[in-house]
């Protein structure tokens, strides 16, 4: 099992910043050109948020599974922290869908998108961070 969910994590976590990106991009889009907010906007809001929190129950079912706990790094302050910016994107996510105006819905998702993004761009153990080298695709 440990082997299967480690397939799926190292592809979403791929999707799951893909999609924030592109979605950062179309509000950022939308709220400079003052667009009307589209219903392809509304998905990807939506399908960000959901990939994001797929993302983060993988990582919870690797966090008891995985020999790498055992380090301080991926013990606490990864989880801990990667838990904080899907909560971030989430909200975020909520906040635009309920806003009234389409410039509104524009600047809410730019706003919280972009902090949940800084957050997990800090805290993917990139192979040059000096908490946790890692490989950008790793092996089974």
């Amino acid at each position: 099992m440990y082997f299967y969910v480690l397939a799926l994590h190292n592809t979403f976590r791929w999707i799951a910043l893909v999609f924030l990106v592109y979605s950062l991009c179309r509000s950022v889009n939308g709220y400079y050109s003052k667009r009307s907010f589209s219903k392809a906007d509304n998905a990807f809001r939506h399908w960000t948020a959901t990939i994001l929190q797929i993302q983060m129950m993988l990582g919870l079912v690797l966090y008891f599974y995985s020999p790498f706990v055992d380090t301080g790094f991926f013990a606490i302050v990864h989880p801990v922290v990667m838990f904080i910016a899907v909560t971030i994107a989430s909200v975020g996510s909520a906040l635009a869908k309920r806003k009234p105006t389409d410039h509104q819905k524009f600047s809410t998702m730019l706003a919280w998108f972009a902090i949940a993004l800084i957050i997990i761009a800090v805290m993917i153990p990139w192979p040059f961070s000096p908490f946790a080298q890692r490989p950008y695709i790793r092996p089974l």
